[in-house]
């Protein structure tokens, strides 16, 4: 079976998928001016080192390595109102918390292409109420094992599902034992919300139309007053990912399937869409 990813690194302009690196637990990316050609990351800037560092992933976080003398690096959380964590010169196998970072290898950043982003999306949470052995969690973790695994974007995964199980209409993830690993304070549990507000609200058996990118837009705009229609979208193909979930590329049918399966196994309730008047919960 091919591996699981746990660490996504996305370099400055990169344009899809095919220009991310994708890492398996226990596996390391080397970075720098001068990284080797076809398995690391070339950092074409003149202040950084030709070995800069390296990052390695783990199950549920990623560590750093910086290699440099006299360059500290500024690991931040863009949704963390400010947190972040200073990795000195020299500094091995640095732990990384964040689900979202931005590294930046220069003092102050003020030009592009002197850091990159990294996706940690394997971070779980607890169910509100359970345990690793019984509970809400254990639920959680038995629904998704009888499913079947999946693949989105080249993460990995056995993307045949389990015969018979279900309907050729349902989508199919990864069956690992765990909940599904949502933070209520994150933007894309905004746009997940906003996506199933309609359909809670509605209290029918079918869920209502699905709102498209210019709705959601504007729905969230009190809460969050910098969106836009680009970051709607990334926040979509992110909990597409996140989930797991495997749909054909069509933006509609995308959206319409994040709102079935949300809706299907509770990750979004009536109560949850306190978070669309700015409340968190």
């Amino acid at each position: 079976m091919p591996g699981v990813f746990s660490v996504i690194i996305v370099p400055d302009g990169c344009r899809g998928p095919e220009e991310q690196y994708r890492l398996e637990p226990g596996h390391t990316l080397r970075f720098g001016r001068t990284a080797p050609a076809g398995n690391g990351l070339t950092i074409s800037h003149p202040a950084v080192a030709c070995a800069a560092g390296e990052i390695t992933a783990t199950g549920a976080f990623w560590i750093l390595t910086n290699f440099s003398s006299d360059q500290t690096y500024i690991v931040e959380n863009p949704e963390g109102a400010g947190e972040h964590i200073r990795v000195a010169p020299g500094r091995a196998d640095a732990p990384v918390p964040f689900e979202f970072a931005r590294v930046h290898l220069c003092a102050g950043e003020s030009r592009p292409g002197c850091g990159f982003d990294v996706l940690a999306p394997r971070h779980d949470y607890l169910a509100p109420g359970g345990s690793p052995f019984g509970g809400a969690l254990a639920e959680s973790a038995g629904a998704g094992a009888g499913i079947g695994a999946g693949t989105v974007g080249g993460v990995g995964g056995d993307s045949a599902a389990t015969p018979g199980a279900h309907g050729a209409e349902d989508w199919t993830f990864d069956p690992f034992p765990r909940p599904y690993p949502l933070d209520h304070t994150c933007h894309y549990f905004l746009v997940l919300a906003a996506l199933c507000e309609a359909s809670l609200r509605s209290g029918e058996a079918t869920p209502a139309q699905v709102p498209d990118i210019a709705e959601l837009t504007e729905r969230l705009r009190p809460v969050w007053p910098d969106v836009s229609p680009a970051a709607v979208a990334w926040n979509i193909d992110y909990l597409r990912l996140k989930l797991r979930l495997r749909a054909p590329d069509d933006p509609d049918t995308v959206r319409e399937a994040l709102v079935r399966f949300a809706l299907r196994f509770d990750l979004v309730q009536e109560g949850h869409l306190t978070v669309l008047a700015g409340q968190l919960v």
